[in-house]
């Protein structure tokens, strides 16, 4: 496991501060102050609170990107490309709670980087909408229309990062079970 730099402990802090003030309300003095040092001294790190941003939605957007290629170029079916991509949501969620508010709350004050993330988000959502209506196609999925499904989908999958840390005792893995269960048992034929 890799040992956690200054850098990346206050991209987490921010994270966290991100997720329970928002990013606009968050100042480099609050992000000091939650660190222990002063102002000025984050510059050392790190260059702005946009760099802090980018880092954070960016590797998630990354990630989620990431993980959809490998499920789209998986020789399994279409409801268990659906099932691997709950369980993808339930992992990146649950390892980064406080970034993940900031990818679903924040994304919209990214500057440079704002197409390129919109660009990975729309390029996730194409795949995602592909392997549903595949799904239709192969009769692996009911025939409703697509678009709810995912977007029902990604209604639950993106809030996650409300409802993990309120529960500690149940695992990753038995929610992407259980998920998996509740929301792909209701389109699957």
């Amino acid at each position: 496991m890799k040992l956690e730099t200054r850098k990346d402990e206050i991209i987490n802090t921010a994270a966290k501060l991100f997720k329970e003030k928002g990013y606009s309300a968050v100042t480099m003095r609050d992000l000091a102050t939650a660190m222990g040092m002063k102002a000025a001294s984050l510059y050392n790190h790190i260059n702005s609170k946009q760099d802090i941003l980018k880092a954070i939605i960016i590797s998630i957007a990354e990630e989620f990107t990431s993980g959809m290629s490998i499920i789209i170029d998986s020789e399994v079916s279409n409801i268990n490309k659906l099932k691997k991509i709950v369980t993808l949501h339930v992992n990146i969620t649950s390892h980064n709670t406080n970034g993940m508010a900031s990818l679903n709350n924040d994304w919209m004050h990214l500057e440079d980087q704002l197409d390129y993330y919109l660009q990975l988000r729309n390029e996730y959502e194409t795949n995602f909408l592909k392997i549903i209506k595949e799904g239709v196609l192969s009769s692996e999925v009911k025939n409703s229309n697509p678009e709810i499904i995912m977007f029902s989908m990604l209604t639950t999958l993106r809030s996650l990062y409300l409802w993990i840390p309120k529960k500690e005792d149940l695992s990753a893995n038995d929610l992407a079970n259980s998920l998996s269960q509740v929301l792909i048992d209701g389109i699957n034929n």
